[in-house]
């Protein structure tokens, strides 16, 4: 069985998208944990009614532990609330080949629901990973990797501030071999994008990255992350 994990804030716009492409694929030997922040829209009803077990969140790192202590499955699909499964035979190929290629963990393509710039930078995005995945894995809005492997892992670093899945993916390898899958992309929302600005938002992601390749993890609150307060519409 495969646990899918999704932490979650605020999230009934998105959360009803991505539960109803778990619910439409082909693959049927799952079970859903959503790991809710403190929700104060419906969040965790919509959740309840499309049968998923609630457990308590906070920043996704700590959504995403919480939720492993108490997955039953063997294998873990850490995804993001505001992502989208576009084709029904998603899981099915992705669990097949994971186990033809005995990886311990992996990450796919995403592709934003923004305009061709966008899909163009997850493009070349997604070819970096490709290129780099055997001595540098990245991993973003979604994450395979084994029950095993999570748990040597010591599971995500709750102080990182940014980027805690690109460390997590890093640190899995030394337990089990990384690979990037070849998939039909997962859609992830642009409302970052659409909230900040292209410019702001891509330059922040290149800076995170060049401050992870020579210092490390994140762990100040030096480029600003908000979890659900970041994502909301300005007041006039």
């Amino acid at each position: 069985m495969i646990s899918i994990i999704i932490p979650a804030l605020n999230e009934k716009e998105y959360l009803p998208l991505l539960l109803e492409s778990i619910k439409k694929q082909s693959f049927k030997d799952y079970e859903i944990i959503v790991a809710d922040a403190g929700s104060t829209d419906k969040t965790v009803e919509i959740a309840k009614d499309y049968g998923c077990r609630i457990t308590t969140g906070g920043l996704p790192a700590k959504g995403r532990n919480k939720g492993a202590e108490i997955a039953k499955g063997d294998l873990f699909l850490f995804i993001d609330a505001d992502s989208e499964i576009l084709s029904e035979y998603f899981l099915e190929k992705l669990i097949k080949e994971f186990r033809e290629k005995n990886l311990g963990v992996a990450s796919f393509p995403v592709y934003p629901d923004g305009g061709e710039i966008d899909k163009l930078v997850y493009f070349f995005y997604n070819l970096w990973v490709k290129l780099v995945q055997g001595f540098l894995p990245h991993a973003t809005s979604a994450i395979l990797v084994k029950k095993e492997i999570h748990q040597k892992n010591g599971g995500f670093d709750e102080e990182i501030k940014v980027a805690e899945d690109h460390e997590y993916a890093r640190k899995a390898k030394k337990y089990g071999r990384f690979g990037f899958i070849e998939i039909e992309p997962i859609l992830t929302s642009s409302r970052r994008i659409k909230r900040d600005g292209r410019i702001k938002i891509y330059l922040k992601y290149i800076l995170a990255g060049i401050y992870i390749l020579f210092f490390g993890p994140i762990k100040s609150d030096i480029f600003k992350y908000r979890f659900d307060n970041s994502l909301r519409k300005k007041k006039n």
